[in-house]
């Protein structure tokens, strides 16, 4: 157990370890590839659609399959890093992942794609647990006001700028570029993960006991609820025979792979984390922070192509405002760590975030990049604020036995919370532009003046199209109606995002105050 002044003095030597430091920068640079990857290609699909001669349905899998595939290792990575070690687990994820994005450069189909994507985030996905673990396995507590705010960092800033990069990447190269971007970093990586990683040694016997009926459960489980999140919407839920089927694999899969959690010798996923609160209450808010963060990774690049008509250049440098507030906010919030309670900075982070949603609630159709400009900075200075301190709750107080299973379920809840918010979001928007439409339709009454004089005036734009200027002028009212509609959606989906923010400032009181100078290397 560790003295009240083992945090002063030489203590403090390990966290500032220059080969280690180098060491997991590098494997930083590994996992922000790896979550760069998940939304760099969103821009892009209509250039890949293209190239590839595919359908929209298709392309569509570019972004699901790589999604399914990393869903299901991030959990494994735990298991897989104590029987390899980190130095070959990563070595190895750091390689695949590099060969896998030279695969997608060079596919001629779609199909080519979809099956080296999915590798690419099956193999590249042990890579963003395994950085998360290192962190609080081979730096000292006193050291994690520097470290967290690192991945933190990488861990929200690579999704948001993904759409940036991505959409310049194709504008002034070719959607090659979207995975050849990876290729000499993904080897200068792999290089550096054998040389310098010697933080722990392999456990071979583990492969002997592996359960290779809770790993097939985990990935029936995983991967159908990820397809039925990302499907669901598109094809009406339930109303889907394809839906169905996965929902109920979904539930199969999870009954067994439960089952063999509490009863296998050595589970692929180890669950006893969430016997410690602040853990489980970490993963609520990471899940919850996964729906912020992807889901206005989505709405944005949304409203400003189907409403305001940015080509996907003019969307990144809108949303760059986000990446480059989170960039300036870490060293701010790596400062606050060792100032304040990390319950009062999530506070902070929450109610930044909620009102930068409430701000958006006032949406128009005509709010552009200085309208959003201020609630963008607010979302991504309270992510900064946020994930810090989550990432301790959660990690940093494990005894570091724990901690390597531990990380991996930490992902995971921040992939699924994003999965789960993408779903509920595009159905929200569905449904609640449908009811506006319907609302809207019902005021366009033509006993009211105001709705015949505007008719006449859009006939008479389309004056030069003769006997058919009163039909373009109806159709141009209800493509108005369509568009006025979908804003009001945009409206409540952020209205309602704003309530979740809060909810989660209720939820802060669940959350123990962590032990100074505790966790991280004591206890079993």
């Amino acid at each position: 157990m560790a003295s009240a002044d083992s945090t002063a003095g030489p203590a403090a030597e390990p966290g500032l370890d220059g080969r280690k430091l180098f060491t997991f920068l590098c494997m930083v640079f590994g996992m922000f590839m790896a979550i760069l990857d998940i939304q760099i290609v969103s821009a892009s699909l209509p250039e890949i659609q293209a190239g590839l001669g595919a359908s929209r349905d298709d392309v569509a899998w570019v972004q699901t399959a790589y999604l399914i595939a990393e869903v299901i290792m991030i959990p494994l990575s735990g298991y897989l890093s104590r029987m390899l070690s980190t130095r070959w687990m990563f070595a190895m994820s750091a390689a695949g992942f590099t060969l896998m994005s030279l695969m997608c450069a060079t596919a001629t189909t779609i199909n080519e794609m979809i099956v080296w994507r999915a590798l690419q985030g099956f193999i590249g996905g042990g890579m963003i647990p395994t950085v998360f673990a290192s962190a609080y396995i081979i730096f000292p507590r006193e050291k994690f006001s520097i470290v967290s705010p690192m991945i933190g960092l990488v861990a929200t800033l690579a999704p948001t700028i993904g759409p940036t990069l991505g959409g310049y990447l194709t504008e002034f190269g070719s959607w090659h570029w979207l995975f050849l971007i990876n290729v000499v970093p993904g080897i200068l990586v792999t290089i550096a993960a054998v040389t310098l990683i010697d933080f722990d040694e392999p456990d071979w016997s583990l492969f002997d006991h592996f359960d290779w009926v809770g790993f097939a459960a985990m990935a029936i489980f995983l991967g159908s609820l990820e397809f039925v999140l990302e499907e669901g919407q598109k094809d009406d839920w339930f109303q889907s025979e394809e839906i169905v089927l996965f929902t109920a694999l979904t539930l199969g899969g999870a009954a067994v792979f439960f089952w063999r959690a509490f009863t296998a010798r050595e589970p692929v996923v180890d669950l006893r984390a969430f016997s410690d609160k602040n853990f489980t209450m970490g993963c609520i808010f990471s899940f919850t922070m996964g729906i912020g963060l992807y889901g206005l990774t989505y709405l944005y690049p949304i409203y400003l192509s189907s409403v305001r008509g940015y080509n996907s250049l003019q969307i990144g440098e809108t949303m760059f405002v986000t990446g480059a507030a989170m960039f300036l906010t870490a060293p701010v919030a790596g400062r606050l760590m060792s100032l304040l309670d990390p319950r009062v900075m999530m506070g902070i982070g929450f109610g930044g975030f909620a009102l930068g949603t409430w701000m958006v609630t006032g949406l128009t159709h005509d709010w552009d990049f200085w309208e959003l400009f201020v609630p963008q900075i607010l979302r991504g200075c309270s992510l900064m604020i946020c994930m810090v301190p989550i990432n301790n709750i959660a990690l940093g107080m494990l005894p570091p036995s724990m901690i390597k299973n531990a990380s991996g379920l930490f992902n995971l809840t921040r992939n699924l919370g994003g999965a789960v918010g993408l779903a509920i979001i595009g159905t929200l928007l569905t449904n609640r532009q449908d009811f506006h439409y319907a609302r809207l339709g019902e005021s366009l009454n033509w006993s009211r003046p105001i709705v015949n004089e505007t008719l006449e005036m859009m006939t008479r734009a389309y004056s030069e199209l003769g006997d058919a200027a009163s039909l373009a002028g109806l159709k141009a009212l209800s493509n108005m109606t369509t568009r006025e509609a979908f804003v009001m959606a945009f409206a409540d989906v952020f209205f309602l995002l704003t309530f979740l923010f809060v909810a989660l400032l209720a939820a802060l009181f669940l959350v123990d105050k962590p032990k100074p100078g505790g966790g991280g290397g004591g206890g079993h």
